[in-house]
């Protein structure tokens, strides 16, 4: 079973504070925080840490990359860099879940095999990332790749 407990970190002062505490099972901690609202000052955050919908986009993308690199270690491929940029879009009304994901992976290194980064890819987005496949119930996901020789 996987715990985290997400506090509010209050109100101080005259408008409203929209900033939460994320405490997780593994004993790291992760603060979140909204956007401001000039409209609505008293709903708005402070913009002082990654929106919550932003850490699920930032979670998915270290899940997959985690899957990635550790097929691409176990290939026995010489990978000295991975990263992953994601974009997306969400609904435009609430739930404003995400309706498109794009994926684009650099992976760096020295002779690795376009094929084995391909199958890699795909192994995660269908198999091994929990976060990008319960995403893609609601977003249509999308990859791309480089392989950059180091």
């Amino acid at each position: 079973m996987m715990e985290c407990k997400v506090s509010w970190t209050g109100d101080t002062g005259s408008q409203s504070k929209m900033g939460f505490l994320a405490e997780t099972g593994s004993g790291h901690v992760l603060m979140m925080d909204g956007a401001p609202d000039p409209s609505k000052p008293e709903n708005g955050g402070q913009n002082l840490a990654p929106r919550p919908m932003e850490t699920i986009l930032a979670g998915t993308g270290g899940c997959t990359a985690y899957d990635v690199l550790l097929i691409l270690k176990r290939g026995r491929q010489d990978v000295q860099g991975c990263t992953v940029s994601l974009k997306a879009d969400r609904a435009e009304v609430d739930p404003k879940v995400f309706t498109k994901i794009h994926m684009h992976f650099t992976v760096t290194g020295k002779s690795i095999s376009t094929q084995v980064v391909e199958r890699a890819i795909q192994l995660s987005r269908e198999k091994y990332c929990s976060a990008s496949i319960m995403l893609s119930k609601t977003a249509e996901i999308t990859t791309t790749y480089e392989v950059v020789e180091n």
